[in-house]
């Protein structure tokens, strides 16, 4: 299952210095308006989406593409691992809405895509996924999330 959110996020911008014209210096326009965006606050909306797809779905792939076309490496390669053990899962392009791509970052608290979710849980980003299944424990968490 592949499934897309539609969100609607408020970031916050703080406004420094106005104006367009001025000289070069240091990469800058100086006296160019310089707008820096800072964290965006998941609305709850998003987040009772988010809550809801990850309950309704025992393994979930927050993920750049989908599982058809993986747009990134770290992707493609949880998607190759979980469908060499046979695990059903949906995938979630957060590449689709950058409103999503962004709530998720606050949501799991974690920075980097993809992000695997099993049994309603965030288990873990590319990196754990890989050792997990090295070390045998990805297996005994997905048939522990089968099984509820």
């Amino acid at each position: 299952m592949t499934m897309t959110f539609k969100t609607a996020m408020t970031p916050t911008r703080v406004m420094g210095a106005t104006g367009t014209k001025g000289r070069r210096r240091g990469g800058l326009l100086r006296g160019a308006t310089r707008v820096t965006t800072t964290r965006a606050q998941m609305g709850p909306e998003l987040k009772g989406s988010i809550d809801k797809f990850i309950a309704e779905n025992k393994v979930v792939l927050f993920m750049k593409g989908t599982k058809e076309a993986p747009r990134c490496g770290f992707s493609n390669t949880c998607v190759q691992i979980l469908n060499s053990m046979n695990v059903p899962f949906a995938d979630v392009d957060i590449l689709a809405n950058e409103d999503l791509r962004q709530g998720m970052k606050e949501y799991s608290n974690w920075p980097t895509f993809p992000q695997l979710y099993v049994g309603g849980e965030f288990f873990g980003g590319c990196d754990i996924t890989v050792d997990a299944f090295k070390d045998g424990s990805l297996k005994e968490e997905l048939e522990r999330a089968m099984l509820e």
